[in-house]
């Protein structure tokens, strides 16, 4: 008989895969690199790689509820009043909100998938409400969408995009 596994991790393998992927790809940007974009009217890789760590901190923080106060504050990097960050700063963003949603995989159960969770809007305060299953599929895709565009503008100023 074959045992299931009993935490979410063994599903979810290949999302580290693709985390290693991002910190590889900007790790060795310089500030100039990361102020490059593809066109005038879109976001540049600073700006892009903030988003991807500010989402994965809220959702993490304020939904799904794990890891420290440390997401709180990344939470906010993605804000229009939040400085540029360094490529160093950048690895440590998403290493900090990797590790956070690593460690709850790996404590949760398949029956923990199910759980509803509760939030706030932001923008209109009405109350929402998602699975776990829900939240965790939205941060890949999240990330997988936005890494994309980071993959594409990499690759338009020639510089390594992120290797699949």
């Amino acid at each position: 008989m074959i045992e299931q596994p009993s935490t979410l991790a063994p599903f979810y393998q290949g999302w580290d895969v693709y985390q290693q992927h991002l910190v590889k790809a900007i790790a060795p940007l310089t500030s100039e690199q990361l102020a490059l974009r593809v066109a005038p009217h879109l976001r540049d890789i600073d700006t892009l790689v903030r988003h991807i760590i500010g989402a994965r901190a809220r959702w993490s923080h304020y939904v799904l509820q794990i890891g420290d106060e440390r997401l709180r504050t990344i939470g906010e990097w993605d804000r229009p009043t939040q400085p540029v960050r360094s490529a160093a700063e950048l690895v440590s963003g998403l290493e900090i909100t990797w590790q956070a949603l690593q460690n709850a995989l790996e404590r949760w159960t398949p029956a923990d998938l199910q759980e509803i969770l509760r939030d706030v809007d932001e923008d209109t305060q009405d109350e929402e409400t998602f699975t776990r299953q829900w939240v965790i599929w939205h941060l890949i895709e999240h990330d997988m969408h936005h890494g994309g565009e980071l993959s594409f503008a990499l690759g338009v100023h020639q510089l390594p995009a992120i290797d699949l």
